[in-house]
């Protein structure tokens, strides 16, 4: 494919913040979208595996961050598939921490899907795992999912999977087998009609169910818990929203949760991301719009920076008045390591305008400051994320790779540990980041976060906490620990 050096000229998806991967609005110029493809396009010598390692490397050579950090030369001749070349393309970014596996080729067809609609194959439930326990247990169940229809929900624990209820071969077995990697196999591949037989455990009573994996739209907003207004016991009220993912579909009920705390007189506020990955740039600007009330058209939410050869591609977003926005009076952002991208993105530009009452409860963040661009070849289906933008707020900070802790604690935020309580429902005054959260907008005082390079995870995947699949679907980039 041939294309011009200007970001709005290519054939380009979209501009992304997330913590694996993801979809995104430009921040640049409009963007022309390449046209949707079949899933599975056929064979021709233009998509031979040589053909499409050396297009990517192409890209890549052009639009990368870091462009020191690429090798001078490589033979894609060793490597058995077009990821496999791009991480040994980066894999000296990767060693000083600044590209964990973050630009990588995917499907576009899958990817639009998701980024519009929330749609995946799966069995719409995420789960955490402790290897040394052997245990896995769901986090957060979807709505729409087969899984939350078959008794599934958050605290439930996997005890044993199989392809029939004969097979059943329990968690701790596959963990001694083949650790987490085995856990996930056993799962099978986001592949609509796959069936397994689970045994799981929820309120103290244990089930087993067959469960088929259907192509289902995800809600980024959960209609039970997502957009709340609490108690915070001491005769005030405080908002609440939790944002399981950066797509399309949450504009809608973001607006209509602040619109209510608009007009109820909430300015106290609870932002969930505590396992948000990040995703479309564009629901993390506007949720700056609607934290902006009290913001003029020229202040800045957040600045894009490219590398040198790109900096015609540079841009700043201003806030924009939103008619649902509030002017936040205290903020919580309730974190944890599984918090990337976007979700950093958002907290971090919220800084310099609430610094006295804005903090960080729960975990220290992901650490991602950078954002991918998305170029499409659509013979292949093929659309490569490259990481190619950094991020900062109006004090020009940025390069938070170590977490946004240590960024909160030295610029006048706040910082509270608390734990996830995968026992309580998110949201509940009760689970212990949630009722953290609100003694923090009381001014109760609070253990500040560890931060730095020790609260870092292994990013040969996600967050090791979530269990993850090895060839991850744009959902499951975009939302570690979905099945």
């Amino acid at each position: 494919m041939t294309k011009s050096s200007s970001l709005s000229a290519i054939m380009i998806a979209a501009v992304l913040l997330h913590g694996c991967g993801g979809g995104g609005s430009s921040p640049a110029p409009p963007v022309a979208v390449a046209p949707t493809p079949t899933p599975t396009p056929p064979p021709s010598a233009s998509c031979s595996l040589r053909d499409r390692q050396l297009w990517a490397e192409a890209q890549i050579r052009e639009w990368y961050l870091f462009p020191a950090d690429l090798p001078a030369s490589l033979d894609p001749a060793p490597f058995s598939t077009v990821q496999a070349y791009i991480d040994a393309l980066t894999a000296n970014a990767r060693a000083a921490n600044k590209d964990r596996f973050f630009t990588f080729i995917t499907s576009i067809a899958q990817e639009n899907a998701f980024n519009t609609s929330g749609q995946t194959a799966a069995f719409g439930i995420r789960i955490s795992y402790d290897s040394t326990a052997r245990r896995a247990t769901v986090i957060d169940a979807f709505e729409t999912g087969p899984a939350f229809a078959a008794g599934m929900d958050r605290s439930a624990e996997i005890l044993a999977i199989g392809d029939t209820a004969a097979s059943m071969v329990s968690v701790a077995e596959l963990f001694a087998r083949g650790g987490t990697q085995a856990v996930s196999d056993a799962l099978g591949p986001s592949t609509a009609g796959v069936a397994r037989t689970i045994r799981f455990s929820i309120n103290g009573s244990e089930r087993t169910a067959t469960i088929t994996k259907t192509e289902f739209n995800i809600p980024p907003v959960s209609e039970r818990f997502g957009a709340q207004i609490l108690d915070d016991g001491a005769g005030g009220r405080v908002g609440y929203i939790n944002l399981r993912t950066f797509i399309a579909p949450a504009e809608a009920p973001l607006r209509a949760a602040f619109a209510r705390f608009r007009s109820e007189g909430i300015g106290r506020v609870i932002i969930d991301f505590r396992y948000n990955g990040g995703g479309l740039v564009s629901i993390a600007n506007l949720m700056g719009d609607l934290m902006g009330r009290n913001r003029t058209a020229s202040e800045v939410f957040s600045f894009t920076t490219f590398r040198a050869s790109k900096s015609s591609e540079n841009s700043t977003r201003l806030f924009r008045t939103a008619p649902e926005s509030i002017a936040p009076t205290a903020l919580a952002f309730i974190t944890t390591s599984a918090s990337a991208s976007a979700s950093e993105l958002v907290a971090n530009s919220m800084l310099p305008y609430t610094r006295s009452n804005i903090s960080l409860v729960g975990g220290n963040t992901s650490g991602k400051p950078v954002g991918q661009i998305a170029i499409d070849r659509a013979a292949c289906d093929d659309r490569l994320r490259i990481v190619a933008f950094a991020t900062e707020n109006a004090d020009r900070q940025g390069d938070y790779y170590d977490g946004l802790a240590p960024v909160f604690a030295a610029r006048g935020g706040r910082t509270c540990a608390a734990s996830d309580d995968f026992a309580r429902p998110m949201g509940s005054p009760s689970e212990a980041s949630t009722a953290r959260a609100i003694g923090v907008l009381k001014g109760d005082s609070c253990t500040a976060i560890a931060g730095g390079p020790d609260n870092l995870r292994e990013f040969s995947a996600p967050p090791r906490l979530l269990l993850t699949a090895q060839n991850p679907s744009p959902a499951q980039r975009d939302m570690p620990g979905l099945f």
